[in-house]
Parts: structure tokens; C-alpha cells; sequence
């Protein structure tokens, strides 16, 4: 008996010895799954409730003393500017699944990432991440743009990127940008005003919709044709009824 009862003891001390590898892929397992979870709450979160600011915003209020910036639904915007927004943007916006695979092959092409980021991403880092080319970043856009594809109508993508898109030094939002340039409300827009506002977003520092260069003047004028074109053929029904 007294054999059989050290036996035991033995198999049991083995069973309990510690094993450094299957421990660290038990908690990275129960972590990884603690991120997704909240990944997913937050961005259920932000599908109904409106992000009341971001973190680049925050970092441009703390430097600037403040920024412009005021929240308006999609109804108040004015049909043209969505439009604009998306053929200056990312015109394959309706087709996608928040990463445009042709837009990022054509990109490495040449050698550039000019392009790649489609608006979709771009919600992604301005909502849930910060700004920066690392590749931390790059990665949990990569893994959260999908996610959040996945729970968001294209609208309402759509919507949160028309409020939250820098388009001068302290000023965010279509609302603040269209008071900003023109003086008017954002459902108020004129054709050439929401296409002067589309040209600046790449550059909204270095460029002006009120006072603009030849350059922009030339690519408003693009994404104004290019608006027309992606209502004619169908590509703005995921965002407009």
C-alpha cells in the first residue's frame, strides 16, 4: 500500500509541475481573447453612440488650446459631400470589406502606400488608434478594420469619417469645415464646395478650400466629375438611398 500511495504522489507532483511554456500560451490565449472582447464592446459602442472626441483630437486641443469641431448626422450633410468625400478617398468604398486589396497591390507596385488606405482604415486609426507609421498600428488597423466592417453599416463608416476628418489646423468635422471655409451649414454645401472640401483632406494643413491653389482647384474639379460618376454607376448605394 505504501508503494502504490508514493506512486500516486509521484504522478501527481509531475502533473503539478510547473511548465513555463504552456503557462505563457495559456495567458496570452485568455489575453488575446480579453482584447478582442473589447475591441468588439467599444466598437458596438461607437456603432451607436457618437465618439465625442478622438485621440489625435485631443492631442491638437492640448497643443492649440482647443479645436473646432462639432458633431452633425449624416441627414444634415449635404448628399454631394459624401460623395465627394468617397471619390477623393477611396471611390471603391461600397465594394470593399474595409481593406481594397487591388488599391494596396497597385500601391506596392509602385513601391509607394500612396492610395492604400481606404476610408474604412482611416475611421479605424482616427477612432480606435492613434496617428503614426508604425507597424504596431498598422497591424491592429489591419485586424480591426474588418471587425468593425463587420458591425457597422457603410453609412454609418461613412458618417464618423465626415465628423472626425481634420480638414484645417484645429478644425474637424464637415460642420466646422464647411463654417470654416464658407460660411454656411454643412447641408448647404454647393457641388464645388464639397469637392474643394474633399481635395484638401490629404492635406489639410498645407491646403486651403476657401483660397485655392491651382492644384486644388484641378483636383476638385476630378472629384466632382468623379462624385457624378460613382452616382451614375452605382457605387454610392451603400451610403445614399
Amino acid at each position: 500500500m505504501a508503494r502504490k500511495s508514493s506512486k500516486r504522489t509521484t504522478r501527481k507532483a509531475a502533473k503539478r509541475q510547473f511548465r513555463p511554456g504552456r503557462w505563457l500560451f495559456r495567458w496570452s490565449l485568455r489575453l488575446v481573447s480579453v482584447v478582442f472582447l473589447l475591441a468588439v464592446a467599444v466598437t458596438l459602442l461607437w456603432s451607436v453612440v457618437n465618439p465625442p472626441t478622438t485621440y489625435y483630437m485631443m492631442q491638437e486641443s492640448r497643443r492649440l488650446g482647443g479645436v473646432d469641431h462639432e458633431w452633425v448626422p449624416m441627414e444634415e450633410i449635404a448628399p454631394v459631400m459624401a460623395r465627394a468625400a468617397v471619390a477623393a478617398e477611396d471611390a471603391n468604398f461600397c465594394n470593399h470589406w474595409g481593406l481594397d486589396v487591388i488599391a494596396i497591390r497597385r500601391a506596392i507596385d509602385e513601391g509607394s502606400n500612396r492610395g492604400a488606405s481606404t476610408i474604412s482604415q482611416q475611421v479605424v486609426k482616427n477612432v480606435f488608434l492613434w496617428h503614426g507609421r508604425s507597424w504596431v498600428r498598422k497591424v491592429l488597423e489591419a485586424g480591426m478594420t474588418p471587425l468593425m466592417e463587420a458591425l457597422w453599416s457603410k453609412r454609418r463608416i461613412l458618417e464618423v469619417y465626415l465628423n472626425v476628418a481634420e480638414f484645417d489646423e484645429g478644425v474637424f468635422g464637415v460642420e466646422a469645415a464647411a463654417r470654416h471655409y464658407f460660411g454656411v451649414g454643412p447641408d448647404a454645401l454647393s457641388g464645388t464646395q464639397a469637392a474643394r472640401l474633399a481635395a484638401i483632406l490629404p492635406n489639410p494643413k498645407g491646403r486651403s478650400a476657401s483660397q485655392p491653389s491651382s492644384f486644388v482647384r484641378k483636383r476638385a474639379a476630378s472629384i466632382l466629375d468623379g462624385a457624378a460618376t460613382i452616382r451614375a454607376d452605382g457605387r454610392a448605394r451603400c451610403f445614399q438611398s
